[in-house]
């Protein structure tokens, strides 16, 4: 389908975006886009482009007619960021890496698997194996994508790439992080965002992210996504929700503890989003507060592990604890079965007061 968007020019004038978008199975297999004086002009083009496209071969056609087969990685990199619909941070982060380093101005008809060790013999210099297989494995997207765009890539690059640097020790996976904030580092980081918000009354409401996170177990990217229309009581609507083979589209319905609804009932109607910040934004803050309070080694991530372990204490069950965590396999909880049913380690702790809600009765 198409669309024509209006935008005003420097010189007053108007000019009219018309994009042409063509879905098969709810992914975009192509897109194009020109920009005309007028809207009649613009609609013009669209119908009759649309129609062109739906012709049997054509849009084969035009894909190997528009890829330059002297592309480098960087140019791959940038129309596959431009493509997706959506990329997660820590993906965009790599990938931006990536750009800047001396292997992204080859062409990507000359990369082989001999470059591809040369980088991650690199990137180990200052990264861990399990960093260094991310940085490989999203590389391989692009290229995969690359190559089914038209683009000469070699398909053994990456495979060949990624068995030779796992032999070598350069790549594999990560360490199970177990590392919970205390009570003590929690109260100094909502102290912290209190100030700032006191002195900065329009700064993100970190006090409430960071409680919500904590309750409800979800991740940075997932809470910053939520939308009015996804709560219903007791539960929310995860949109997207990560997972290996499934992410765009994969919408999960999970239950929300009363602590973690409480506080987002509790947020101001200001935007189609509960907390309406972007997951940069949240992390920055993050970080710095950390840094500032000299709380080492804490990620916004161990909010999530730190709720989820909360469950298993209070003497929930994993199926019971997957209902909120979203977890689709129970063998992801195995790690957690050594905790025992203690009682909630967080009974008593004044967390109404510390998200500005009135303590109850």
């Amino acid at each position: 389908m198409g669309t024509i968007t209006a935008r005003e020019l420097a010189n007053g004038k108007t000019a009219y975006r018309a994009e042409v978008v063509i879905k098969e199975g709810g992914r975009v297999v192509y897109r194009r886009s020109r920009s005309f004086e007028r809207r009649s002009t613009a609609q013009a083009w669209m119908d009759r482009h649309e129609r062109e496209m739906r012709k049997p071969g054509a849009i084969e056609a035009a894909r190997l007619e528009a890829v330059p087969q002297t592309a480098t990685l960087a140019e791959v990199i940038t129309d596959y960021v431009r493509d997706h619909v959506r990329i997660g941070r820590t993906k965009a982060q790599v990938l931006r890496a990536i750009t800047a380093l001396p292997i992204a101005a080859r062409r990507v008809s000359e990369i082989r698997s001999a470059d591809l060790i040369g980088l991650a013999r690199e990137l180990a210099k200052d990264r861990e194996p399990a960093t260094v297989q991310n940085y490989l494995s999203h590389l391989g997207g692009v290229l995969r994508v690359a190559r089914a765009s038209g683009h000469d890539v070699d398909r053994n690059a990456i495979p060949d790439a990624l068995d030779a640097t796992r032999r070598l020790g350069l790549t594999g996976k990560a360490r199970k992080r177990d590392r919970r904030p205390t009570r003590m580092e929690i109260e100094a980081l909502l102290q912290h965002f209190a100030q700032v918000r006191a002195r900065r009354p329009g700064s993100i409401d970190m006090r409430r992210v960071i409680l919500f996170a904590f309750f409800s177990s979800r991740r940075q990217e997932e809470i910053v996504r939520i939308e009015w229309r996804d709560l219903e009581p007791g539960r929310v609507i995860v949109r997207d929700m990560k997972h290996p083979g499934d992410k765009i589209g994969n919408d999960v319905r999970v239950d929300l503890p009363p602590e973690a609804e409480a506080i987002a009932r509790a947020m101001p109607r200001t935007d189609a989003r509960i907390f309406p910040y972007s997951t940069d934004a949240v992390g920055a803050a993050f970080t710095r507060a950390c840094k500032l309070l000299q709380i080492n080694d804490l990620r916004f991530h161990d909010l999530r592990h730190e709720g989820v372990s909360r469950l298993f204490e209070m003497g929930w069950t994993i199926p019971q604890v997957a209902q909120v965590s979203g977890h689709r396999s129970w063998q992801s909880l195995q790690r957690y079965t050594h905790l025992r049913a203690s009682g909630d380690p967080w009974a008593g702790w004044p967390w109404q007061e510390h998200a500005g809600l009135a303590k109850p009765e």
